[in-house]
């Protein structure tokens, strides 16, 4: 018996070890459920709530009869642009998709909304999705209006195609298989990986 005593660890060692451990066991559980909780909220809520704690711009590019000076965000449009750019997307109906395409012969997402707005409304916006995510004001599904641009986020967090908002619940995009189209946010993908609208421009 004497020998048994002998070899163990003192008390206070033992409650030590045992402390620890069941805190690093508390830990583990607060980050698993902070991490559930996180990943419970909508893509929509977790996205607005990231953009729109970045830096935001509040300028943009535009061509006028003075040449290229900046315009506050948003711009604001005449009607008759807004209508133009429905009729540049009726025509651009059913052009392939291209990687890097901005032009006629093959739009990828980013390059087609680039080409709309600049022959529609002579503004020069930023090459990329991620970019353009950056631009105004975010607006959520509920508040969007006509010409708003509209981000989706397939996985990870960032955001990784964009279109533009025509009403109702219709968007006109290039997307990879189907190339330009005109879809329906209450599609399935598009619904379940919609992020959030940004307001570049306001028609009159």
């Amino acid at each position: 018996m004497h020998e048994i005593v002998r070899f163990m660890p003192p008390l206070h060692s033992r409650m030590h070890h045992h402390g620890k451990a069941a805190a690093l066991l508390l830990l583990s559980l607060l980050m698993l459920s902070l991490g559930a909780c996180q990943s419970s909220r909508p893509l929509s809520d977790r996205m607005e709530s990231k953009y729109s704690l970045k830096k935001r711009k509040s300028y943009i590019s535009c061509t006028g009869p003075e040449g290229l000076s900046g315009c506050p965000l948003p711009v604001r449009v005449p009607e008759r642009s807004y209508q133009r750019m429905l009729s540049w997307i009726d025509t651009a109906k059913g052009t392939r998709y291209r990687y890097g395409g901005t032009a006629p012969d093959g739009f990828d997402c980013s390059g087609f909304v680039q080409y709309l707005y600049s022959l529609s409304y002579q503004i020069q916006l930023p090459r990329t999705s991620g970019d353009l995510a950056l631009l105004g004001e975010v607006v959520p599904r509920k508040g969007l209006k006509r010409g708003d641009l509209i981000f989706f986020c397939s996985g990870g967090d960032r955001v990784d195609h964009v279109g533009v908002f025509i009403g109702g619940d219709s968007f006109a995009h290039s997307a990879s298989r189907e190339g330009v189209r005109v879809s329906s946010l209450r599609e399935r993908w598009y619904e379940l990986h919609f992020a959030f609208g940004t307001r570049v421009i306001k028609v009159d």
